[in-house]
C-alpha cells in the first residue's frame, strides 16, 4: 500500500484514512483499575466511551471505512453519527500528537480477521478498590548510576555521592517489578549516565515485561548503533537527550567534554529507530540567550517534545549558583521566545518550559507534591520522593534492600513527612494554593533556610523570600566565565 503521509486540513476523512497510534504511544490496561490509558512520554491520559474500541482498531492497516464498519456491528449504532463522532476523536488526538494518519491510494489488503471478530477491548473493570491515602505513584525515577561521561556544573547528583555498592541487576527487577504492583506506570531511567550500566537491556526488558512505559534519559555518549538496537529491541519506548546548547563549540565547554557531535548522531539514531524523541536542555546564563537556536534544533531533530528546564540549585550546581543565575531580561527573553513556539509547533513538537524558580513569586508543586505521584530510586537503593530529597540532612530514606517498596511509599517517614497538607506551616496552611503547589520544594527551603518544613523561599510570602533576592543581586555582580565553573566529577 502506498500513503500520501501528509492529512487533508478538512475536518472530515476519506474512508482510505489509515489511522495509527503515533510514535511511541502505547495502549494500556491499567492493572489496579482496569482503565484503558494511552500512556507516551512521561505522561498519560484515560480513555473513556468508546475511544479504547476505536484505538484498537487503529493499528496502521485498517483503513477508516472499515472501522467504521465494524464499530457499528459491534454497538449497532448508526453509520454517519457514529462516523463523524470517530472523525472528531480522532483529529482530537492527532492535535495532541497520540495519533496519526495516512491516506492510501490503493485499496487495503483485507487482514485474516472477520469484521466480527476484529479486536475490541472490554470496558474499563471493576478493579478491586485501593486506599486513596496514600495516592498511587505513576513514575519511578530509577537512579540506575551516577557515573556520567560528562561534568555539568549544573548538574543536580549529588556533590557528595552516597556510599555503598550499585544495586545488581536482579535487585532492579524486584525493583521494578514492585514499581508495577504499586501502580507505576512509567519507568524514567535516569542517573547519571544510564548507559554506563552494561545490564541496562536487561533492565528496560524488565521494566517491559512488568508492563512499564520505558524512557531513558541520558547524555547519550555511548548510544552506539549497536546499543541502540538493543535498547529497542529490549523494549526501550523512548529517549530523552540532553543537550548544553545548540553550538558545538558552547555546548562542549558547558559539558566539559566533546559530545555535541555524538549527541546529533544519537538524536537522529533513535528518530531512524522510530523512538520518539526528547530533547532537554537545561538553561542558565551561558545559554538561555540562545533559545531561539536550541528550539530550531529540536525541529531540525524531529522531536516531539523540547524541554527548556532551567537549572535547579541542587548538588553540583548549588556551588555553582551565583555564576548560573541568570539576568531577568534574559528569562523574559527566553519565556517570549518559547511561547511564540508553543504557539507555532502546537501539534508538531511540545516546548515546556517554566519560569526559573528564583524568577517567580509562587512555588511550584515539587514532583505534584511529595510523596503524591513519583518516587525515585537512587543507585545504591535508597529511596527518595524526588532525585535531590538527599540533599535534606534530616531525613533518612528507606532502602529496597531492607524494605519492600510499598512498605517505603506509603508507610516510611520520609514519605509521610510532607504528604498532603497537615505538615504545612503559615502562610501555607491557610493558602488558597496549598492543594496547587503544596508548599512547593522541600529541597529548596531546606538548603536555603535550614529546615525543609519552612514555606519555599521563593513565594513572595515566604517570611525567607529575602534569601532569594540577595541570590539574584549576588548573582548580578557576579562577573564569572564558564572557565571559572566548578565542574563535576565522577564517583
Amino acid at each position: 500500500m502506498s500513503a500520501d503521509v501528509v492529512p487533508p486540513a478538512a475536518s472530515d476523512l476519506p474512508d482510505a484514512c489509515v489511522p495509527r497510534l503515533a510514535c511511541g504511544v502505547r495502549l494500556h490496561v491499567d492493572r489496579l483499575t482496569g482503565q484503558p490509558l494511552l500512556l507516551f512520554p512521561e505522561a498519560m491520559v484515560e480513555l473513556t466511551g468508546p475511544g479504547p474500541a476505536i484505538l484498537s482498531l487503529c493499528n496502521g492497516q485498517r483503513q477508516l471505512g472499515r472501522i467504521v464498519d465494524a464499530l457499528c456491528r459491534k454497538f449497532q449504532v448508526p453509520k454517519e453519527k457514529l462516523r463523524s463522532d470517530v472523525v472528531r476523536y480522532l483529529h482530537r488526538l492527532r492535535g495532541r500528537m497520540l495519533v496519526d494518519w495516512t491516506i492510501a491510494t490503493e485499496p487495503a489488503a483485507r487482514d485474516s480477521a472477520p469484521d466480527a471478530d476484529l479486536p475490541l477491548p472490554l470496558p474499563a473493570t471493576t478493579a478491586a478498590s485501593r486506599p486513596t491515602s496514600p495516592p498511587r505513584p505513576i513514575g519511578l525515577v530509577a537512579e540506575v548510576t551516577y557515573r556520567c561521561p560528562l561534568h555539568c556544573p549544573y548538574c543536580s547528583n549529588p556533590a557528595a555521592f552516597p556510599s555503598g555498592t550499585e544495586l545488581s541487576t536482579e535487585q532492579w527487577r524486584r525493583v521494578l517489578g514492585e514499581a508495577a504492583g504499586i501502580g507505576v506506570l512509567h519507568a524514567l531511567f535516569s542517573g547519571g549516565e544510564p548507559l554506563a550500566r552494561h545490564d541496562l537491556e536487561l533492565l528496560i526488558a524488565a521494566a517491559r515485561e512488568a508492563g512499564l512505559y520505558t524512557n531513558l534519559i541520558t547524555s547519550a555518549v555511548g548510544f552506539t548503533p549497536q546499543r541502540a538496537a538493543a535498547l529497542k529491541s529490549a523494549g526501550l519506548d523512548s529517549v530523552q537527550i540532553s543537550f548544553q546548547s545548540d553550538q558545538r563549540a558552547l555546548a562542549d565547554s558547558i559539558a566539559g567534554a566533546s559530545a555535541h557531535d555524538r549527541k546529533v548522531e544519537a538524536a537522529r539514531r533513535a528518530r531512524a529507530l522510530g523512538l520518539p524523541l526528547t530533547v532537554n536542555v537545561v538553561l542558565h546564563r551561558y545559554n538561555i540567550d540562545r533559545v531561539d537556536h536550541i528550539i530550531a534544533l529540536a525541529e531540525e531533530l524531529g522531536a516531539r517534545r523540547l524541554e527548556l528546564a532551567s537549572a535547579q540549585y541542587y548538588g553540583w550546581a548549588r556551588s555553582n549558583r551565583p555564576a548560573l543565575l541568570p539576568a531577568r531580561p534574559q528569562v523574559e527573553d527566553a519565556a517570549r521566545a518559547a511561547s511564540a513556539a508553543q504557539q507555532r509547533l502546537k501539534g508538531v513538537m511540545d516546548v515546556l518550559y517554566v519560569i526559573p524558580d528564583y524568577f517567580d513569586y509562587r512555588p511550584k508543586p515539587c514532583m505534584n507534591g511529595w510523596g503524591k505521584r513519583y518516587l525515585a530510586v537512587n543507585p545504591v537503593g535508597d529511596v527518595l520522593p524526588c532525585p535531590t530529597a538527599g540533599e535534606i540532612r534530616s531525613l533518612s530514606f528507606s532502602n529496597v534492600r531492607d524494605h519492600s517498596l510499598e512498605w517505603i511509599w506509603r508507610d516510611s517517614d520520609a514519605f509521610q513527612r510532607f504528604r498532603g497538607t497537615a505538615w504545612m506551616p503559615e502562610p501555607c496552611r491557610s493558602c488558597d494554593r496549598r492543594e496547587i503547589d503544596f508548599g512547593g520544594c522541600r529541597c529548596q527551603a531546606a538548603l536555603l533556610t535550614g529546615d525543609p518544613a519552612n514555606t519555599d523561599p521563593v513565594c513572595s510570602l515566604s517570611p525567607n523570600r529575602q534569601l532569594v533576592d540577595l541570590a539574584l543581586s549576588e548573582a548580578a555582580r557576579n562577573a564569572a566565565g564558564i572557565s571559572d565553573l566548578i565542574f563535576r566529577t565522577n564517583p
